[in-house]
């Protein structure tokens, strides 16, 4: 196991651009760290310099203290698992994961012990003796991550292994690859876009954009305290709801409007984001996360009310997704700009596929209790916890009252 260190890492491409800016990132011996964003945002590229792949442009890399910026990466103790499985389609399981140690002349005794500790790990003993065009998906992806395992390497690295799986398949191997670092405790460092996956694996997840680390957080920290607009509407689905909205004082606390909405928040939550009062009397932009939502009728918590007519309901079992529109414009900043051109790009979210109600309305998502007689056309009171709400600097896009923003005054 191995810490590994990235200081000031830079990655210039011929022509000038610059995929991975200044990256400074710690990750701890034995730490599942999640490297996520939206396509193009550098993390595949900052996971090849961590294997040798890519030649760092600046900045210096070390490995269990060890600086590695020149070694190549058959000398780095590292272990990569790729998206696409790269099986050896002539040889069977039992000879896939024992080939790269015949290659480095391990003893015959311990390659059977190592491989078999492996196939029992993942549950591959019973395909020992299959090709791979006898398998799953999941059962190549774990064959994939079994040849990793073999090595006994200081760290994996692992890059969207998971993406080429079926939805039940995923679930099935998040599940596993937790279990397995559980078991084993290498340090991992894994890639994706899926932000659902980054916040179910990752002990702590590192959100990047446009090759600049954003924030690096535990996954509960990322979805409660997001230092700016673009980590708050990237992570959490469905994504947070923004708005612009005017703050003012009122009776100790403060009331926000929008469109034809007042929420009230106490002094209590007013107090936990320090600064808010120098905004009072202006616009600022407005974060409601969708589960901040209630039916009025089975609401636990007590915050504000609005009343709003549902456009589209999904009922999901477990809750209901209510979608409607608030008579407002949209939010215009360069991160919910990304984060739209990212949804559509990934190709993966609700969001992109969201029709527009209208030059001057915004659709919001609410999650309510399941029990709720909400139908589309219907009107529906919700009721939002105002003690969850998200405050915004219009002008930067900064989290208002984040220890990580003081010094910029926001």
């Amino acid at each position: 196991m191995a810490e590994i260190v990235l200081s000031g890492v830079d990655k210039v491409y011929s022509g000038g651009v610059k995929a991975v800016d200044n990256l400074n990132l710690e990750i701890k011996d034995g730490e599942f760290m999640v490297l996520v964003g939206p396509s193009g945002c550098g993390k595949s590229t900052a996971l090849r310099m961590i294997a040798g792949l890519e030649e760092i442009t600046a900045g210096t890399l070390t490995i269990g203290g060890k600086v590695v910026n020149d070694l190549p990466p058959k000398s780095r103790d590292i272990a990569m698992v790729f998206q696409n499985y790269a099986l050896y389609p002539h040889m069977t399981v039992e000879q896939n994961l024992a080939f790269g140690l015949k290659l480095r002349k391990t003893p015959k005794a311990e390659i059977e012990r190592r491989v078999k500790e492996a196939a029992a790990m993942l549950g591959l003993e019973p395909y020992l003796k299959r090709k791979p065009a006898a398998l799953s998906g999941g059962q190549r992806q774990r064959v994939a991550m079994g040849r990793a395992i073999v090595r006994e390497p200081q760290a994996f690295l692992m890059d969207e292994p998971l993406s080429n799986l079926d939805a039940k398949l995923r679930v099935q191997m998040r599940a596993s690859l937790h279990q397995l670092h559980e078991r084993l405790g290498v340090t991992t460092v894994y890639v994706t876009h899926d932000q659902v996956e980054a916040m179910t694996l990752g002990d702590r997840v590192a959100v990047l954009k446009d090759g600049k680390l954003q924030q690096v957080d535990t996954p509960k920290n990322l979805f409660d305290h997001p230092v700016n607009l673009f980590v708050a509407g990237f992570i959490g689905s469905p994504a947070m709801n923004f708005v612009n909205a005017r703050i003012e004082a009122e009776n100790g606390g403060a009331a926000l409007r929008f469109a034809e909405h007042v929420l009230h928040v106490s002094e209590e939550s007013l107090r936990e984001h320090p600064g808010l009062e120098k905004y009072f009397g202006r616009e600022i932009i407005l974060g409601i996360r969708p589960s901040d939502f209630d039916d009025a009728n089975f609401a636990s918590h007590r915050g504000s009310t609005i009343n709003v007519t549902a456009n589209v309901t999904e009922e999901l079992g477990t809750e209901i997704n209510v979608i409607f529109a608030v008579d407002a414009p949209p939010v215009q900043h360069e991160a919910t700009a990304a984060l739209a051109a990212g949804a559509a790009g990934n190709g993966d979210s609700d969001d992109a596929a969201l029709p527009l109600a209208g030059e001057n309305k915004t659709f919001f998502t609410a999650r309510v209790n399941p029990r709720s007689s909400v139908r589309p056309g219907h009107p529906i009171s919700l009721t939002v916890d105002t003690r969850r709400l998200h405050y915004f600097d219009p002008s930067s896009g900064l989290a208002i009252g984040h220890p990580a923003n003081t010094a910029a005054g926001v």
